[in-house]
């Protein structure tokens, strides 16, 4: 009988990445548990907790098998009539087959399938042994995580000296399952009971009795806080009590990465001269963040204050040494960044341009400064279409990439345009000018915020634009998964603005303004045009998608002609549209009209003829496009889409009768024609906000 305990697996190492810790430990856990459960060793819903610090990868699993169940293994061989002759004699085929599989005529059964016999093997096989499971698991594990970079490295086993590969070199591993240590071997490792405690303040090696012992035994005796989730939590609420009155600046990727830096986290106060407050904050903050791991800290209006916490991975009553070093490495970094900032300032941002000649932006489109010109040209466009100040909008595109060839960019060049704004009203440039310099690349991400100014949309619109046609018309396309110049995200942006600010501009005319720009002569202007178009199209069909609208009810209205400002309008209108009654049917009407009118030209130009018009049924359709063609149009005009779509209802029985009792290609060429055109007139108002044939099921 089976026996279910609590699984514990870890394997040590050397000092792991940081940054790769959280991912690392993720994916251990994953595809040990992962492995179990495919092996039946353990139910999908066992618990599971994950360990992960710098110097360890582990999980502990609950309620895990010793032995998987026997079970009855089913294959289908072949059809009974190809395995046995008509007197029922097997056949060469089943003969051959039964000697592949090494089994008996005694094993087979025939069993009816769709109205043919089939004939099965069944066999009962062993459970896999837990050892057994542990090791494949094991395997398939270190061989599939995510690994920055593999390092070689050589250690005995077995007396011999081997070469390894892992992202650090290995020391233990320990597989015990409830108190019995399983036969598991890894990197030339065996399992074992001992691992290691914290380096300076734990026991050296920590020997484990029980998998339910670890984390108790390795925070008691080795000074390790095993589990990444419990010690981030840790040092969260203690950065909270040490911060006081003020508040922490604590992005989530930083927390992350501290929390991988330490086994026993401890948090420390430190503070710096209040002479370095008059650089921006923002400068500040980055240069504790990324140099030090340091967590900044804000008053309540959000102002940064001359404190800091630190985290440790040394606990003791007397930090002074700790804080003190500290201090002192701070000191130094954010004398650098003043420094920067005023060397920085002792140049105007326009005595700068000149040095993004020197700046290639890519081989094929020039510098710097020569994106400079075609961004400068394109923002002016733009604000002409937006009518909103063009001289503004040229002046922060010519300065908007100057602060590259700062010092403090050169430093941090996530700082780019940040920088540029303070600069810009250092030189007494107008604050929306400034403004828009820092706002060029929003929305930078997801949920980002957009350009606060028309200024910043202009600027940010032609940035985005420049890089979109500059790229395609070089036939840099995405391609896959692999986006190395992010067009994707310059195009959801583009998209975002235009929508959320209701900006009224064509695609392809903003487009098209902005390959009057390019440089490049590599591929067709209309070619790219159009690839850049359906491009964002793809972008667009993804942003409605996220608002929570069906695939149906995005393709009715992604195509459409005009600005894409109203398609959140749109949309709506093709739900409410979609819980008529009348919708499948008028949705099924529209499809077939469409396809009647590809394939004539429905003597456009012509007006429809009433006269011609001698069935009974078109005669009621001609009527009542007479009183909801005008209705909706009006709802159109006022901008009332729902309205509009709805106004159709009536349409639907005359539209049935219509094709129930009117032949469209009959023999005479006017009459056809004059059905035609009835047809294009239905068509217009049914599909001017959506094309609803996309509805049709």
């Amino acid at each position: 009988m089976s026996v279910s305990a609590t699984l514990l697996v870890e394997l040590l190492v050397e000092e792991l990445p940081p940054k790769a810790l959280k991912a690392l430990g993720e994916a251990f856990a994953d595809r040990i548990v992962r492995g179990l459960i495919e092996a039946q060793l353990v139910a999908a819903d066992a618990e599971v907790t994950l360990y992960a610090t710098p110097r360890r990868l582990g999980v502990s699993i609950a309620s895990v098998l010793d032995r998987a169940p026997d079970r009855i293994e089913a294959k289908k061989l072949m059809p009974a009539k190809v395995a046995y002759d008509a007197s029922g004699v097997p056949t060469a085929a089943l003969t051959k087959r039964i000697e592949k599989e090494g089994v008996a005529l005694t094993a087979l059964s025939t069993k009816s399938e769709g109205g043919a016999d089939q004939v099965w093997l069944e066999q009962s096989r062993s459970g896999v042994a837990l050892a057994a499971g542990v090791q494949a698991a094991l395997d398939d594990a270190l061989a599939k995580l995510p690994i920055p970079k593999r390092m070689s490295y050589q250690r005995y086993a077995d007396g011999v000296e081997t070469t390894f590969q892992f992202v650090r070199p290995a020391h233990g591993l320990l597989a015990i399952h409830g108190t019995d240590l399983l036969d598991v071997r890894v990197l030339g490792i065996a399992a074992g009971r001992i691992t290691a405690g914290h380096r300076f303040i734990g026991m050296r090696h920590v020997t484990l009795a029980s998998a339910d012992d670890y984390a108790k035994t390795l925070r008691d005796d080795g000074k390790v806080v095993a589990g990444f989730i419990e010690r981030r939590e840790f040092i969260r609420a203690q950065l909270d009590k040490a911060a006081g009155s003020d508040r922490v600046v604590m992005p989530d990727t930083l927390l992350d990465e501290v929390t991988a830096l330490v086994e026993w986290p401890a948090v420390y106060a430190g503070t710096f001269d209040e002479r370095f407050l008059d650089v921006p904050q923002e400068c500040l903050i980055l240069t504790m963040q990324q140099n030090q791991k340091y967590f900044a800290l804000t008053d309540t209006s959000g102002r940064i204050v001359n404190r800091f916490l630190l985290v440790s991975n040394i606990e003791t009553d007397e930090p002074a040494l700790i804080v003190g070093g500290n201090e002192r490495v701070l000191r130094a970094r954010l004398a650098d960044a003043k420094f920067f900032f005023d060397q920085d300032r002792k140049r105007t941002l326009e005595s700068r341009i000149d040095g993004l000649k020197t700046v290639v932006y890519h081989n094929k489109l020039g510098s710097q400064y020569n994106r400079m010109l075609r961004v400068e040209a394109l923002a002016g466009r733009i604000a002409q279409m937006l009518g909103a100040d063009v001289v503004n909008a040229q002046r922060a595109a010519h300065l908007a990439k100057a602060d590259l060839v700062t010092d403090m960019v050169g430093e941090f060049p996530e700082l780019q345009g940040l920088m540029g704004r303070y600069y810009a009203l250092h030189d007494g440039e107008r604050p929306d000018v400034a403004v828009a310099i820092e706002e060029q690349y929003r929305p930078r991400f997801a949920g980002d915020a957009l350009p606060s100014t028309s200024t910043g949309t202009c600027l940010a619109l032609a940035d985005k634009l420049e890089t979109l046609v500059g790229l395609f018309g070089i036939g840099a396309v995405p391609t896959g998964d692999k986006d190395p110049f992010a067009l994707r995200r310059h195009a959801l942006g583009i998209v975002r603005i235009l929508i959320e600010k209701q900006l009224r501009i064509d695609l392809a005319t903003l487009v098209g303004a902005a390959l009057d720009t390019t440089p490049s002569k590599e591929l067709a202007r209309d070619d790219v045009l159009a690839s850049i178009v359906d491009f964002m199209r793809v972008r667009l069909a993804g942003y409605c998608r996220e608002l929570g609208y069906t695939t149906n009810e995005v393709e009715a209205v992604v195509h459409s002609e005009g600005s894409i400002a109203d398609l959140p309008k749109r949309l709506e209108a093709v739900r409410a549209f979609a819980t008529l009654p009348e919708s499948a049917s008028l949705a099924s009407a529209d499809k077939r009209v469409r396809n009647i009118l590809s394939k004539s030209d429905h003597a456009q130009g012509h007006a429809l003829d009433s006269k011609l018009l001698t069935e009974d049924a078109e005669i009621a359709l001609y009527a009542a496009l007479g009183d909801v063609g005008p209705r909706s149009e009006k709802a159109f005009g006022d901008g009332d889409f729902t309205s509009a779509l709805l106004a159709l209802a009536s349409l639907k029985e005359p539209v049935d009768r219509f094709f129930n009792e009117v032949m469209v290609n009959t023999d005479d060429p006017a009459i056809r024609a004059n059905r035609l055109r009835l047809l294009s007139a239905l068509h217009h108002p049914m599909n001017r906000i959506a094309d609803l044939s996309k509805l049709a099921t």
